[in-house]
């Protein structure tokens, strides 16, 4: 796999030294430990292993990953192994994109407190969308979601918004049967809105009152009540953002899209152009615009770049990927199953494990063929650490491995 000309490591580790002395004491140890990650990712200092091609014997070293969440290089394998759980729990019906958006007068106090404003969106949005569904009124189902949170806009700014994917239907609320929705079209956007809006604030004010927010600099005024009540008051009547997209073409195409959305960090490296005395230089995209003058280029400060990407490094063991309704882990299984019987759909074939069996003797490989001849590559060495491996490369070339 080829290497892009630029990376997010490679600006970390040219300039993030300089960036944390500049910064200290403002910088969080999550933001420290990623940054550590991606700078070490693919390199020496996480050991590796070495591969020679059983044709030609071109021999090759391919370091370790850091597997960080936040490192644009390490999402490929995590996002492969996601999907392929997903793919046997596809329903043979149309699915929905849904998406809730925090306000920006939101958006700049959740950053100061993540954990607990994430949540409380997650939890607002999904309670939203089973309760409307489950309304005679609209569908009288009850759904399944699966939720994938995102906190950037194109330009790496702090814009927390949920992306749902959504089957367009779900069992009657009796459970006897399945309900389909209105041929493209799943839920009013309008009445998603404001139920999103009051579930959210109701939760956001009860956290302020339980002590679980705090704030800072311009935004340490907000600790009294009076004043977060009326910081607030003015969000309570302005239309909150809530989109509803077309169905997708069928359970492809919803694999398609999870493939791009649930395992997506900030910016990905084949976005990066350049990164000199000017600072660096991405793409990005307009959304204000239309048609192909939405697609520009940005550049950065580089201090500004590194700050905005930490901007979106998760609080520890914060889920980002969540499923609610149907698809609640505790009883997704027993519900998809019931759901097929209920579509008359046959169920997944299991894949088989016989030839995996078979080749428990095999030597390991690597899951690429070999850049020259396209022959297997043979794992035959691997080092830890910091270590310096026994054999060397035909040519001092590395490689990524996901």
């Amino acid at each position: 796999m080829s290497r892009p000309a630029l990376e997010v490591a490679d600006i970390l580790r040219d300039h993030g030294p300089v960036w944390r002395q500049v910064n200290a004491g403002h910088v969080s140890l999550g933001q420290l430990k990623v940054m550590s990650a991606i700078e070490r990712c693919r390199t020496a200092a996480l050991g590796g292993h070495v591969a020679r091609c059983e044709k030609c014997a071109h021999t090759l070293i391919a370091y370790n990953s850091c597997r960080n969440r936040h490192c644009p290089k390490c999402q490929g394998a995590a996002a492969k192994e996601w999907l392929t759980a997903r793919e046997a729990e596809l329903l043979p019906v149309p699915y929905f994109h849904v998406v809730f958006t925090l306000p920006a007068e939101i958006a700049d106090i959740a950053y100061q407190n993540k954990a607990v404003i994430y949540d409380i969106l997650f939890k607002a949005a999904a309670e939203t969308i089973l309760t409307i569904a489950a309304d005679p009124k609209h569908l009288g189902a009850r759904i399944g979601i699966t939720a994938v949170l995102h906190t950037w806009g194109s330009a790496l700014v702090h814009h927390p918004h949920i992306h749902m994917i959504v089957p367009g239907g779900g069992f009657s609320l009796d459970g006897q049967r399945w309900v389909f929705c209105r041929s493209g079209f799943f839920l009013p956007v309008r009445v998603l809105s404001r139920l999103f809006r009051r579930l959210f604030l109701a939760a956001l004010s009860t956290a302020h009152a339980a002590g679980h927010l705090s704030f800072f600099s311009d935004h340490a005024h907000l600790a009294d009540a009076q004043a977060f009540a009326a910081y607030l008051a003015p969000l309570r009547k302005s239309e909150w953002v809530v989109y509803s997209k077309r169905p997708f073409g069928g359970p492809a195409a919803v694999l398609a899209y999870l493939a791009r959305y649930t395992h997506r960090v900030a910016i990905a490296n084949s976005r990066l152009i350049a990164c000199d005395e000017q600072g660096v230089t991405f793409n990005y995209k307009d959304y204000r615009a239309q048609g192909r003058v939405r697609y520009k280029r940005m550049t950065l400060a580089t201090h500004e770049f590194i700050r905005r990407f930490l901007l979106h490094v998760l609080p520890d063991g914060f889920h980002r990927i969540r499923h609610y309704g149907l698809f609640a882990s505790a009883s997704r299984a027993d519900n998809i199953a019931r759901a097929r019987e209920q579509l008359a759909a046959p169920a997944p074939q299991a894949q088989a494990n016989n030839a995996d069996a078979a080749d428990l003797n095999e030597p390991p490989t690597l899951s690429h063929p070999c850049p020259c001849c396209g022959g297997r590559m043979i794992i035959i060495e691997t080092f830890e650490r910091g270590a310096t491996p026994q054999h060397q490369p035909t040519l001092p070339v590395r490689i990524d491995t996901s």
